[in-house]
């Protein structure tokens, strides 16, 4: 028996396929999800969703969301996703240096663009990442 899981975003559908296993980003960590996981509602973070169909992992940015676990369906609710095998890795490379450039010359005292560029880095490292690029930390 499989996972039939599903990942939404607001102008697409990502996936809607079976599949083994899953790891997501929650807000507390990553979460593992089997067959016969017991019934979840979970927050997500930005971060890289992994999910294995056969032997094969895809990896898929989320934008945060929502993620619902029963009865093995999981239904992904997301703000924003993109799979990594259609971003392209040398953009996401250039993007995610420019979004951590852009925050090493926010102004210490400027919280507001502090915390949007220390968000923008959190995305284009997801994006960064489930393209398949390594990310210093």
């Amino acid at each position: 028996m499989a996972l039939n899981v599903r990942v939404i975003a607001p102008d697409k559908a990502v996936w809607d396929d079976a599949a083994e296993e899953l790891i997501l980003p929650s807000t507390t960590g990553q979460l593992g999800i089997l067959t016969g996981h017991a019934p979840l509602l979970t927050a997500l973070d930005v971060g890289v969703m992994r999910v294995r169909a056969g032997k094969d992992w895809l990896a898929i940015a989320l934008m945060g969301g929502f993620a619902e676990v029963e009865d093995n369906q999981v239904t992904v609710l997301v703000n924003g996703a993109e799979r990594g095998d259609q971003i392209d890795r040398t953009t996401a490379q250039k993007e995610f240096d420019a979004a951590k450039a852009e925050l090493n010359a926010v102004k210490a005292d400027d919280r507001s663009a502090k915390i949007q560029a220390e968000q923008r880095v959190k995305r284009m490292r997801a994006r960064l990442q489930a393209a398949g690029g390594m990310v210093a930390i």
